[in-house]
């Protein structure tokens, strides 16, 4: 069916108050969304930070009068409304609209990444199938790209590569089909984990070659390969603890990092490890190189 969506121009200091108003007058739903293509990356823990240019939007049933609306809105608030507008919008299906946008994408010269849905364009490649239902990686990010196109460009043969930061799995299962002998994966959040779990089956990956944990519970190890795409902050302050699990040769490749925070990210591992040129995608970077 059809609904009725509210726009509303707003500040962030204004974002609360609008909030409670559109849903005190009937609003199904509210969502915040940036204006002007303004990135927040890596907030202050428990934030939840605005756009300094913020639109508002709030779904109606379709037969709601928009002009009443805004007139409950002005009483509610006391004071004259931001710039506003009401459209009637279709209805969608919006996981087959998301579906049929995901289409199967290249990296380097080997590798693909193929919906689970979609058939592989070409059969005989490496080919990933990924269900990107929990949306935890699916190749489409810069960062993403950047690591599944250096793994596609090294040795991988008999190697034991650490996904550090696994989401989907995307990194790891690429790389054991890449060649390497066994993978290890490890991720705060337990969904990841299933999620990789998921992935790793969907593309015959027995569970002894992908073994899956919490950072708490991970065996001591050094790896020949290590992955992380997470985020800069991190990176930095976990270098120690990433540089110990390569062992001395092994090689990292860092990502998940804009292209300003790179030079620090890179310093704080240039001491264990001769570093490649950073590698740079629309404005984000991946770090790599090859343990001491």
């Amino acid at each position: 069916m059809p609904w009725l969506q509210v726009r509303l121009a707003i500040s962030p200091e204004q974002a609360e108050t609008y909030e409670d108003a559109l849903l005190e007058v009937g609003a199904v739903s509210v969502t915040f969304m940036d204006a002007e293509d303004q990135p927040i990356f890596e907030p202050d823990l428990n934030t939840t930070p605005l756009w300094s240019h913020t639109h508002l939007l709030a779904l109606f049933e379709a037969d709601t009068d928009a002009n009443a609306v805004f007139a409950h809105l002005q009483l509610l608030t006391g004071a004259e409304l931001p710039e506003h507008q009401a459209e009637v919008i279709e209805d969608q299906d919006w996981e087959r609209s998301w579906m049929d946008n995901f289409q199967p994408m290249r990296f380097g010269q080997r590798l693909w990444i193929v919906p689970s849905w979609h058939a592989a364009p070409e059969p005989e490649a490496v080919n990933l199938l990924l269900d990107p239902g929990l949306a935890f990686g699916t190749g489409t990010h810069p960062t993403t790209a950047l690591c599944l196109e250096w793994l596609d460009g090294q040795d991988l043969k008999d190697t034991q590569v650490l996904d550090f930061g696994c989401g989907s799995g995307i990194l790891a299962i690429a790389a054991l089909l890449l060649g390497a002998r066994e993978a290890v994966g490890t991720d705060i959040d337990v969904q990841a984990l299933e999620a990789s779990r998921d992935n790793a089956g969907r593309n015959g990956i027995a569970d002894e070659k992908f073994a899956l944990y919490l950072p708490e519970h991970m065996p001591a190890m050094q790896a020949d390969v290590l992955v992380a795409n997470i985020l800069a902050g991190p990176l930095v302050s976990l270098a120690p603890q990433l540089s110990a699990l390569v062992r001395p040769g092994g090689l990292l490749a860092l990502s998940g990092i804009l292209a300003e925070q790179g030079d620090e990210v890179a310093a704080a591992y240039a001491k264990d490890f001769d570093l490649d040129p950073i590698a740079v995608r629309d404005g984000w970077v991946r770090i790599s190189g090859r343990r001491r």
